[in-house]
């Protein structure tokens, strides 16, 4: 039975086929976690007897996977010493032009990446885009997408820079018993970068000029009113619900104050006091009818400002994170304002704020959020995180000693693996072990800092490529690619890159990477060609995924805030991707000529 095929796949072959379809559908259709969906696919994988136990969880033993994990501890020793905060205050400056900006922007960002999460550099750097934006003079759209894309062009220039390049990597050595240097990608890598910097430039009409999703937050005048209740109002001593002032037709209490200024915590059986003032945010048209229907007057100011509520509670902006659990939602008809101690005041989207009660907004991803929210609200929780992305943080630590100190270990760890003095591996445990003896991070820092989902998704694409290669599936499709593309390495190099390129738009790149290995090595061994230049190739062209907001982490970091449309990522990201794709090709095959097996 094994034996028989069906279209010139076997059984093991088709469910394979199935599980990575139906893998890849979930992903793009539903909001489950991507952990649980590559989880379930292990879980298939290994009950139907595709893969037996040690393949199916070979995974969770693979060095490149835990490569990773270690390094979130070096990253975490970084990022907790302040060194990116550094080199964000010293290096960008006070650029007088559009090119100088780009370039001043791009190239500590790709520096960076080259050696940390694309993510966490994106994220320390974009609220300081938004404010950098604003002294130049630079609407934020014009440098979040090219924030973006280079954290992801920078990645590829060494293979710790992004996830794919260790799971290729990681599968070559398993493969070949040979390891890779740490800076193999580094000359295409930067040769890559460097025609992206340039085109970015040249292309520039082609990025979105956005307004700023905040900026219809600016006039808080606008969204906030302060009712006073008469010493004769009908409604004193009554309860907030029951004199229909807790939550009126299109706004909501926000704070409520008595006679001694304190403002007290809003609760519908709160009991009204003559002197109150009431504080609403919503529609204003809406909320002044209360001074007709409940004998309310107008208080003589607003008491809030865009920065500051009162000493005890301040305004924030964050945006909805796509994959919320937010997102289809609305604030009133959950229990998110009770659970985070926060109240919404106004929704915006695409820059425009929403009029309507903000409490009946239905939520989409990109919805910019202005929240009432206690002063040092921790945002960094995993629970808030994974909801919204605030743009403000106060949790920047000081330079000092420590800083100094990490990026001593940090490129100490990069020169000695890279000179081959030691495996990778072993230089990320040192690297590791030294922040936390020397205290760059504390031991619940760097425990904290390692995100088990992001594991679990490297560990369940390295072993979707075990099973694409065990089941034949990779040799099927690779002399599939032969048999449509002929024998010329150049262009069947440059198929399986098209195609890797394409389908890192809409999966995880660590997925592409894992899926394209096994079917672009049986192409170059069955043309009779060395696959490491091959494998090259391959690491670049699946982190190349410009043209949609989905293709990168990176990309939905900026998405929000840069007040941008879906399509706007494709106007320049399909241009980008055609032009990073020839880059590719050309300098890999100069950097690393293409050798027959054996010579």
């Amino acid at each position: 039975m094994q034996n028989d095929l069906f279209l010139g796949f076997n059984l093991d072959a088709w469910i394979t086929i199935l599980t990575v379809l139906s893998m890849f559908t979930t992903l793009l259709f539903t909001k489950l976690r991507t952990d649980i969906v590559f989880l379930a696919a292990i879980g298939v994988l290994f009950v139907t007897g595709v893969l037996d136990a040690k393949e199916a969880f070979s995974g969770f033993s693979s060095s490149s996977v835990v490569v990773i994990g270690v390094l979130f501890i070096v990253v975490a020793g970084l990022t907790h010493t302040g060194v990116l905060q550094w080199i964000v205050k010293h290096l960008l400056g006070q650029p007088f032009s559009y090119r100088k900006a780009v370039v001043r922007l791009m190239l500590p960002v790709a520096g960076l990446s080259s050696f940390l999460s694309n993510t966490t550099v994106v994220a320390m750097f974009v609220g300081i885009v938004k404010m950098w934006s604003k002294k130049l003079g630079i609407s934020p759209s014009k440098l979040l997408i090219p924030l973006s894309y280079v954290s992801g062009m920078g990645g590829v220039c060494t293979l710790i820079g992004t996830p794919p390049n260790l799971i290729i990597s990681g599968l070559y050595a398993d493969k070949t018993g040979h390891t890779m240097n740490v800076l193999a990608t580094t000359i295409p890598g930067l040769f890559c970068l460097g025609v992206g910097i340039l085109s970015i430039i040249v292309f520039r009409r082609l990025l979105p000029d956005r307004k700023a999703p905040e900026s219809a937050f600016e006039a808080t005048s606008e969204y906030t009113v302060e009712l006073l209740v008469p010493s004769d109002n009908k409604h004193i001593g009554q309860t907030l619900a029951d004199a229909g002032l807790y939550a009126p037709k299109g706004g909501s209490l926000l704070e409520i104050y008595h006679f001694d200024n304190i403002p007290t915590p809003v609760s519908e059986g709160e009991f009204i006091m003559g002197g109150d003032r009431l504080v609403y945010a919503g529609q204003i048209e809406e909320i002044l009818e209360l001074k007709n229907s409940h004998g309310l007057v107008s208080a003589d100011h607003h008491v809030f400002s865009l920065s500051e509520v009162d000493r005890n509670r301040r305004l924030r902006t964050a945006y909805v994170t796509f994959g919320s659990a937010l997102i289809g939602t609305t604030i009133g008809n959950s229990s998110f304002e009770h659970d985070n101690n926060m109240t919404l005041v106004a929704v915006a989207r695409r820059g425009q704020r929403i009029n309507e009660s903000p409490r009946q907004v239905t939520l989409e991803a990109g919805d910019t959020l202005l929240l009432e929210c206690p002063p040092q609200l921790s945002i960094d929780t995993e629970k808030l995180s994974a909801q919204l992305h605030f743009f403000d943080s106060d949790q920047l630590p000081n330079v000092g000693p420590k800083t100094f100190i990490a990026t001593a270990i940090m490129i100490a760890m990069v020169v000695v693996s890279s000179l081959n003095i030691l495996p990778l591996l072993e230089c990320a445990f040192l690297a590791a072990g030294a922040m936390l003896v020397l205290g760059c991070c504390t031991p619940t820092q760097a425990m904290q800092s390692i995100n088990g989902e992001i594991l679990i998704v490297f560990a369940g694409s390295v072993v979707l490529g075990e099973a694409i290669q065990k089941t034949g599936l990779a040799e099927q499709l690779a002399f599939g690619i032969l048999d449509i593309c002929g024998s010329n390495p150049l262009v069947v190099m440059t198929a399986i890159c098209l195609v890797g390129t394409f389908i890192t738009e809409f999966i995880s790149n660590t997925a592409a990477g894992a899926m394209f290995f096994p079917i672009m090595y049986e192409a170059a061994e069955k043309l009779g060609y060395e696959p490491y230049p091959f494998l090259i190739a391959l690491m670049i062209s699946v982190s190349s995924s410009f043209a949609t907001p989905i293709g990168s982490p990176t990309h939905m970091l900026v998405y929000g805030p840069g007040g941008y449309r879906f399509s706007d990522f494709m106007r320049i990201g399909l241009l980008m991707n055609i032009i990073i794709l020839v880059a590719n090709i050309f300098i890999v095959n100069i950097v690393y000529p293409l050798t027959m097996i054996g010579n």
